[in-house]
């Protein structure tokens, strides 16, 4: 048995950018691990350690293969052979795979009582040193670094995401021999820049961290745990203080440091008049500072910087942290207040210039486009006359700001500004929050738009974009949706069914209108179709991610429920009565789908009950009665209701198919039956295919 030791392999470098390093933490698992099982070497668990400077790997490793006595069976004897015992090109063809002379072939009887030859080989133990040294140079070579140019230095041609200043590589206390590019490995790393310069000497891989941590760097947990030990501990000293800490940007700062010491620091007061969304993306997205809120939400002066040096220091960190961000601020601050002395009518004439898609014209003309189409929204949704209103009046303004120089440089904030800048133009705040909200919900998980005027102009521009470039003949592809046409037909659907509560059927034709008075070219009810199945396809698949099963969401489309809202509740409604009696559904399905099969839809439904035996009444009387209680479930939107008056139906459809022979030789009888069963699937119509759900089994 193999002798198990510790392993260290650390990569040091110049400082890693954060998406880079976090991309190769997740990659060095895999391929270390997959390179010591190729190579036959027994391993334990793999951890990984990473800072700015250094991706480092923690593992145990057995220090040799195992010895392996190799067994491989090769063709039967009697074609491995010929007559004079003499080896055919297939045994030689065999044993040349094998690594092996023909003579070395080894015949014996397998288990099937066939004689056949075999390769015996005796693979030696080999030792792990040479095996640990390629593995390292390959796993160096084999990261991959997306959306990052590889650097090179020196005089070789080797790359990485920036320039590897050292590695230390050991096998318990013995270096690794590895190379790569002009470095070579030993038993050194280096610490931290400023708080423990030079070369530190790692005596094992087990005292890998405590060297790391007297010469002034922690590991990734750490130093994550330090920064949310010290953001608590200044919530705690500013009772009901909250620190922003987008996941992003903490996992950036998380990874810009490596002895993390986390400090206040303070702006001046003048810049809390301007917006807090402009002072805080520039906070998060430029310097990477926290802002801090009060206990009522509101933003305060102060603000959490993380440094990366001695804390006895910290006041000047404080210091020249906060005149960074004071600088910064007085930019913010100074678009902003040029911003409000244009009005935003003005902004709104310059987006004449600003091109929307090359072949559907400016932002203006899709500002134009918005506004009639947020009126036949309020309309379709049933919307009051104060709400619509204010609906085209948002969507008259919404696109605005684009222009805005606050905009131009803070790009996320566009729609917030807007709405800043519509209350300060004395616009109602309905109509200033409706510009804000128009753009959610921007991911998946986004609120939607706080009120209805907002939730029309966001259905208003999400639609009009969809609509124009499926009328330009350019849809979202496998690879491709520059538009983002996937999300915005889903940020539609999820508007509609939580607040609207219309269907987008209605909406696409006045989308596309508005198109066709601008005087570009399609076929309107091709493209239409093209565009409600391109939102369909869309609305499945959320109710598939919602667990309904595919069945049932293939049943529920065949239907002419469209309504996201009825759709929805529709689609639970079934799967929920399968699931809580799937045999009765199942043979319902299978009776409505033999139903469909006979019935004949040019003989009508209407029935002649003097040629009806007594199952036939019974299922007269049944479907009869089903019609009138599923119709008034329908108006009622009662959809439970729906699924159970169609249930209701199976017991009399069994019978009938167990009592009658639908394709009786008298014709009158015959095509009675016919009209009686496009009566009982005359209920169905329109609701679900019951006959999609008999193909489960």
């Amino acid at each position: 048995m193999a002798e198990i030791r510790d392993v260290l392999f650390e990569i040091g470098t110049e400082e890693m950018p954060s998406a880079p390093l976090m991309n190769a933490v997740k990659q060095l698992p895999k391929l270390v691990a997959g390179g010591l099982d190729a190579a036959g070497l027994a391993h334990g668990d793999i951890r990984v350690l990473s800072t700015p400077r250094r991706l480092a790997v923690l593992t145990s490793v057995a220090t040799e293969t195992e010895a392996v006595h190799e067994v491989k069976r090769g063709p039967a004897a009697t074609i491995a052979f010929d007559e004079n015992g003499e080896p055919t090109k297939a045994a030689a063809g065999f044993a040349r795979k094998c690594g092996i002379d023909a003579s070395a072939l080894v015949r014996r009887e397998d288990t099937d009582g066939r004689e056949y030859v075999f390769a015996e080989k005796d693979i030696p133990a080999a030792p792990a040193m040479p095996l640990l040294s390629t593995l390292f140079h390959d796993v160096i070579a084999n990261l991959e670094w997306p959306n990052y140019r590889s650097q090179r230095w020196g005089s070789t041609h080797e790359t990485f995401v920036r320039p590897i200043r050292w590695i230390c590589a050991l096998m318990g206390s013995e270096v690794i021999p590895v190379t790569y590019a002009d470095v070579t490995s030993s038993n050194t790393t280096r610490g931290h820049r400023v708080l423990g310069p030079g070369d530190h000497i790692v005596a094992e891989p087990a005292v890998y961290e405590q060297v790391l941590e007297q010469a002034g760097v922690l590991s990734e947990e750490r130093r994550r745990s330090v920064i949310d030990e010290g953001i608590a501990k200044i919530e705690a000293e500013r009772a009901g203080a909250h620190v922003d800490t987008p996941k992003k940007v903490l996992d950036e700062v998380v990874n810009l440091c490596e002895w993390p010491t986390v400090l206040v620091g303070k702006f001046d007061e003048e810049f809390l008049a301007v917006p807090h969304e402009i002072i805080c993306e520039s906070m998060l997205s430029n310097q990477r500072y926290f802002p801090i809120y009060d206990v009522e939400g509101n933003l305060t002066r102060e603000f959490v910087v993380v440094g990366n040096g001695k804390p006895e220091n910290a006041e000047r960190i404080i210091d020249g942290n906060e005149r960074v961000v004071r600088a910064r601020l007085y930019d913010a601050k100074f678009f902003y207040d040029e911003d409000l002395k244009v009005p935003l009518e003005e902004f709104r004439s310059r987006l004449a210039s600003v091109g929307f898609q090359e072949k559907l014209g400016t932002v203006l003309q899709k500002s134009e486009r918005m506004e009639d189409l947020a009126l036949a929204i309020a309309q379709a949704a049933h919307i009051g006359a104060h709400a619509a209103s204010d609906a085209q009046r948002a969507a008259h303004l919404a696109k605005a700001d684009l222009v805005s120089s606050a905009v131009v440089e803070f790009t996320s904030q566009q729609g917030v500004m807007g709405g800043y800048y519509a209350l300060a133009a004395g616009e109602s705040p309905e109509v200033a929050a409706a510009i804000r909200d128009h753009y959610r919900p921007r991911f998946a998980g986004d609120d939607l738009p706080e009120g209805i005027a907002g939730c029309i102009v966001a259905v208003a521009d999400k639609l009009d974009t969809i609509a124009g470039m499926f009328a330009i003949d350019e849809p979202p592809t496998g690879s491709k949706d520059p538009f983002a046409l996937r999300r915005s037909a889903i940020g539609i659907l999820n508007i509609l069914r939580e607040r609207l509560h219309c269907g987008y059927e209605e909406l696409v034709g006045p989308a596309l209108d508005a198109y066709a008075e601008q005087g570009l070219a399609f076929d309107r009810d091709a493209v239409a179709a093209s565009v409600c199945a391109f939102i369909k396809g869309r609305m499945e698949q959320m109710a598939r991610d919602e667990k309904i099963s595919a069945d049932t969401v293939a049943a529920v489309s065949a239907g002419s429920v469209c309504a996201p809202v009825d759709y929805f509740a529709l689609a639970h409604a079934l799967e929920d009565a399968r699931e809580s009696d799937p045999e009765a559904f199942e043979n319902l399905a299978t009776a409505y789908a033999r139903a469909s099969h006979l019935a004949d839809g040019a003989l009508g439904c209407d029935v002649d009950a003097a040629l009806m035996g007594e199952a036939e009444l019974s299922l007269m009387h049944a479907t009869d009665a089903a019609r009138e209680y599923v119709q008034t479930a329908l108006a009622d939107k009662d959809f439970k209701a729906v699924i159970s008056g169609l249930a209701g139906l199976r017991e009399p459809i069994d019978r009938f198919f167990d009592d009658v022979m639908v394709m009786d030789d008298d014709q009158a009888l015959r095509e009675n039956r016919l009209r009686l069963l496009n009566r009982f699937e005359a209920v169905f119509s329109g609701i679900a295919d019951m006959g999609a759900l008999a193909k489960r089994k």
